[in-house]
C-alpha cells in the first residue's frame, strides 16, 4: 500500500506496522527523528507526554496556557492531524520562518529526538519535500520513505535537489516531511537539543517530574543551523 492522503482514525487501527521501513532506516544509518519547538511548546509536550498534532492542540488541557503554534497559518488543511517531523536534520528553512514568526518573545527553541524505529509506525506518510509543495509526493510505506532519498527531488518552485555532497541519513531535500499521524508519545523520545544553555535546567525539572530522567539533555545551537 502507497497511499499518501490522511487517514482516517479508524483505518489507522487496522494498520500493521512497517518492519520493512525500520530494516532501511537501520541501513541507511538513520538515529534521530526531529521536531523542533520553542521551550514553552517542549513543556507542554513534555507535560502531555505525546506531540500533538495541529488538530488536537487546543482541545489539550496541559496545553491551554502554553499553546504556540510554529506557524501561525498552516497551508496543509487536511494534514492538521499529522505531526511534522523531519529525518537526521530540522527543516531549516521552516525553522528560518518560525524563528522570524517568534521574534518579539523570549521563548529560545528546543529540538526533540525521537528513535527512528517510529518511521514503522502503522500510517506514517513520507513527503519528498515540504508538504504544502505542489510538487510534494506522498505515499506511506517503503516506497514512501525511498522516495525521501531518490537521486533528484523537486521541491520548492520545483527546484531540484540531488544527493551531491548528501549524507545517507539525509534525505534529498532538507524540506522532506514524516507526517506522522495523531499524536506522537514520548516513550519514543531519545534526547532533547536546546538552543541556549540556560534553558537545560528548565527542561531537567520537568524531565524529573515526568519520570523521563533517563532523557539527556544537550546544549546543541549546531543542530539549529
Amino acid at each position: 500500500m502507497t497511499k499518501g492522503y490522511p487517514r482516517r482514525t479508524e483505518e489507522l487501527k487496522s494498520l500493521p506496522p512497517r518492519s520493512e521501513i525500520v530494516t532501511a532506516v537501520e541501513e541507511r544509518g538513520i538515529r534521530d527523528v526531529l521536531h523542533f519547538t520553542t521551550k514553552t511548546g517542549a513543556v507542554g509536550i513534555l507535560a502531555a507526554g505525546t506531540v500533538k498534532s495541529r488538530e488536537r492542540l487546543p482541545q489539550e488541557r496541559y496545553l491551554e496556557h502554553v499553546y504556540r503554534p510554529n506557524a501561525p497559518i498552516r497551508k496543509d488543511t487536511d494534514w492538521l492531524d499529522y505531526v511534522n517531523l523531519s529525518i537526521a536534520r530540522i527543516n531549516n528553512w521552516m525553522f528560518a520562518h518560525s524563528e522570524r514568526w517568534h521574534a518579539a518573545e523570549d521563548n529560545p527553541w528546543v529540538v526533540l529526538s525521537f528513535d527512528p524505529e517510529i518511521l514503522g509506525h502503522p500510517g506514517v506518510v513520507f513527503a519528498t519535500t515540504n508538504n504544502i509543495y505542489p510538487a510534494c509526493r506522498r505515499a506511506e510505506g517503503l516506497l514512501g520513505f525511498e522516495r525521501l532519498f531518490a537521486d533528484e527531488v523537486s521541491g520548492r518552485y520545483g527546484e531540484p535537489h540531488d544527493r551531491h555532497n548528501k549524507q545517507p541519513d539525509w534525505p534529498t531535500d532538507r524540506q522532506a516531511e514524516v507526517l506522522y499521524p495523531g499524536e506522537l508519545s514520548c516513550d519514543h523520545l531519545q534526547r532533547i537539543d536546546v538552543q541556549r544553555e540556560e534553558t537545560i535546567d528548565t527542561i531537567h525539572g520537568m524531565l524529573g517530574g515526568l519520570n523521563l530522567e533517563h532523557v539527556p539533555v544537550r546544549y546543541a545551537p549546531e543542530v539549529f543551523e
